[in-house]
């Protein structure tokens, strides 16, 4: 696999969390589920909730029950279906195949790496270390900033805590927001397909780089640090 040869290697690389580190659907689904169970309703099947993972409450109450932020009774399904995940965040989630070798990795390369999640920290700073995350450099959620992705301010406030420039950072998401936020703050940007992705097509994104597997990103990685390295020699 050749990459681009422009891209320089980067200080430290920022992940989204759910539907990229972590594969977090399961729980997230169970938890809708629980709602329509409690209803007297059918459980909605999972292949049609994992899809709207990333999209948090937004999502899964939307496949779930047809219903967005501003229609009758969602605020009341937002609230309950944070109350059932609370509950069981941790029951089914692990990390995706490759990212600890991934991590470790980028760690071996001498680069930092942190978490910028819309995920709120009411979830998330439980769930980081049920999931063997809690090294991560930084962890920005949802609610640490006056704004969530798609606004550059919580992928910003990553390379601040990191202290890194954002142009030296690399954004990896599975989310059209993860892109359009890590644009916005000037670093490079990577969609990942193992994740959930939703609707709109990953090639329409507008990301520098598109990757099937951890294993690919790490790759790319290794490959601007060693171009790097030599065109440092050379200098």
């Amino acid at each position: 696999m050749t990459f681009p040869p422009s891209i320089p290697a980067p200080r430290a690389v920022l992940f989204d969390l759910d539907g990229t580190l972590a594969d977090t659907a399961p729980d997230l689904a169970a938890a809708v589920n629980w709602l329509r169970t409690e209803r007297g309703l059918a459980e909605t099947p999972y292949e049609v909730l994992r899809p709207t993972a990333s999209a948090g409450a937004r999502g899964m109450i939307g496949a779930a029950f047809g219903l967005a932020p501003g229609d009758d009774g969602y605020e009341e399904l937002r609230l309950a279906w944070f109350d059932r995940y609370q509950t069981a965040m941790s029951t089914h989630t692990t990390l995706f195949d490759g990212i600890n070798e991934l991590l470790t990795g980028i760690e071996q390369a001498g680069m930092a790496w942190g978490i910028v999640t819309n995920k709120p920290s009411r979830f998330t700073d439980p769930l980081v270390p049920q999931i063997a995350l809690a090294h991560a450099g930084c962890i920005v959620s949802g609610d640490t900033t006056a704004f969530a992705k798609p606004h550059p301010a919580p992928v910003l406030e990553g390379a601040r805590r990191l202290g890194v420039a954002p142009e030296q950072c690399w954004y990896v998401g599975d989310d059209l927001r993860d892109i359009e936020a890590g644009k916005a703050a000037g670093m490079i940007t990577v969609a990942c397909a193992w994740g959930y992705c939703g609707a709109i097509a990953q090639s329409t994104w507008g990301a520098d780089y598109l990757f099937d597997t951890p294993e690919q990103l790490l790759a790319a990685l290794r490959d601007a640090a060693d171009r790097t390295s030599r065109a440092d020699r050379a200098a």
